[in-house]
């Protein structure tokens, strides 16, 4: 290890060390039978140093009055909510970072909403709010309230019949490993509301961001055109 890195990790575990000293002494956070060094070692080596802190700074009250244990900060939060899905009101227990994609799969049990990767970039989570289709992953829970929500399980008929968009992805062969799909039809869906003849080309600008790992885009784009003329 060269000058300059010997250097900026020392720089690193001080300032993490006086973090660490001040906030254990506050909160009580000081795990048994290991050293501030020891504590602070570990969490370098995992990589952890800023989430860590974030974590300390903000998971205990400024109030030590009550003694030598550690008071979790609180604050007043409705958790209680009603969010429209499907044209149907449901009541949920949302937590303040809740994703609308954890609520839906999680606890609502509407599984068609797929989780890729988890941070807005392959769009297997998409779902239509307001006729608009969003990122389940990337969207709060609490900021879908008074809005209307359409996930895939939204699209069947009274007698579980398949969406005409829908048929039109069976009768394509776009769907091969199937995982990628519910978030094709939306982004389908949410295209066709706005546009309903749409050119090929805008097609693809709008299912863009919508990844394929199966690489199957001329299929999926062969259906939003049959769909189209369909519709």
């Amino acid at each position: 290890m060269n000058e300059g890195n010997s250097m900026t990790d020392l720089t690193t575990m001080m300032v993490s060390e006086a973090m660490v000293s001040k906030q254990t002494s506050v909160c009580g956070l000081a795990p048994p039978n290991m050293s501030r060094r020891e504590f602070i070692k570990g969490v370098i080596a995992s990589g952890a140093v800023a989430s860590a802190g974030v974590f300390m700074l903000a998971g205990c009250s400024d109030n030590s009055s009550s003694g030598n244990v550690a008071v979790p900060a609180t604050g007043n939060f409705e958790r209680m909510i009603t969010l429209n899905i499907n044209g149907r009101d449901r009541v949920v227990d949302v937590l303040p970072n809740e994703t609308l994609a954890m609520t839906l799969r999680y606890k609502l049990g509407l599984t068609g909403t797929k989780l890729g990767c988890d941070r807005g970039e392959c769009g297997a989570c998409t779902i239509n709010i307001n006729d608009v289709q969003q990122y389940s992953c990337s969207t709060l829970t609490h900021t879908a309230r008074g809005r209307a929500i359409t996930t895939v399980e939204g699209l069947q008929g009274v007698n579980g019949e398949l969406h005409t968009i829908q048929q039109a992805f069976i009768d394509e062969l776009g769907p091969q490993c199937g995982f990628c799909t519910p978030g094709q039809i939306m982004s389908t869906v949410s295209l066709l509301k706005s546009n309903p003849d749409p050119t090929r080309e805008e097609a693809r600008m709008a299912l863009s961001g919508n990844l394929c790992r199966c690489g199957a885009y001329d299929h999926y784009l062969n259906s939003v055109m049959r769909a189209a003329g369909e519709v």
